[in-house]
């Protein structure tokens, strides 16, 4: 490979950069936008994928592409936005905040059928253990009855982020290959495709 580093990193390293970029955030944002914008699917396909995996990343489970793949599938939207979505929305930094606002909302909706309290007293101890009939009634059931409107609420808002930016983008695409296609025709000279 032409670009590759001598000595590749280590696991430590690779987790760092996964949970904290090399250059900067705004440098990452950038990149998933542009990775987003230049998919060759049409705005609602798009849309509708990235919508799917910011969806899918409210869920406690860790099933979230699986989720994606299928809320994409039925509303038709393109699987890899669904994955750029649920990659940029759900990441170890936010999963926290996610989960968190999940829950909190599950308890608002099932206030009368949670103990006041919050999570039980051992819950260290049965997530050790893996105690999952434990756990569903305090802890993962409201998370998950918490994540639906959630994840409705906020995949339809970066719905409409994205598919504002879809248009935006291919209409100022088309302005510039239009000028450059003008500017050729003065000069007597092809225009190269993009």
């Amino acid at each position: 490979m032409l670009f590759r580093r001598r000595e590749p990193d280590g696991l430590l390293e690779r987790v760092r950069i996964h949970l904290w970029p090399r250059r900067s955030f705004s440098r990452s944002f950038q990149y998933f936008s542009k990775r987003i914008l230049r998919l060759r699917a049409t705005p609602h396909s798009v849309a509708a994928g990235v919508a799917a995996g910011v969806f899918a990343s409210f869920f406690p489970l860790g099933f979230h592409f699986v989720v994606a793949a299928v809320v994409c599938w039925v509303i038709a939207g393109n699987l890899v936005a669904a994955a750029l979505g649920a990659l940029f929305f759900g990441n170890p930094l936010t999963f926290p905040l996610l989960w968190g606002a999940s829950w909190e909302t599950g308890k608002l909706i099932l206030h009368d059928h949670l103990p006041r309290h919050g999570p039980p007293e051992h819950l260290g101890e049965m997530m050790h253990t893996l105690s999952f009939a434990k756990l569903w009634h305090p802890v993962l059931e409201p998370m998950l009855i918490g994540a639906v409107p959630l994840g409705v609420i906020f995949g339809l808002v970066f719905y409409g982020i994205t598919r504002w930016g879809m248009t935006a983008f291919r209409e100022q695409r088309k302005k510039r290959m239009a000028e450059r296609a003008e500017k050729a025709r003065q000069g007597g000279r092809e225009v190269p495709a993009e």
